[in-house]
């Protein structure tokens, strides 16, 4: 499990037909002190995240079996919404 935040969304009309229904989200990864890393990403919302949130997601075969998709072409899926974190240091 990775964290990032919803930056966006993505409105596809012709998509792969497992796609039908699934929201499309743009997620930003985060490392641990809530900066950006890498490139964002589409993922599959499971969980109704909302843009601004700080989430869990999954990638791989987690993210399909998260979506309940086993054979969609998903490659990330929000599958937390996070409320805090506390880290011990």
């Amino acid at each position: 499990m990775k964290l990032g935040k919803v930056v966006g969304t993505v409105v596809a009309t012709r998509k792969d037909e497992k796609l039908i229904g699934s929201k499309l989200m743009i997620t930003q990864p985060l490392n641990m002190d809530l900066k950006p890393i890498g490139e964002p990403l589409i993922a599959v919302d499971t969980v109704g995240a909302g843009i601004g949130e700080v989430i869990i997601y999954a990638t791989g075969a987690a993210s399909r079996n998260a979506a309940r998709k086993h054979d969609a072409p998903i490659d990330a899926a929000i599958i937390g919404i996070v409320d805090n974190i506390t880290l011990d240091e």
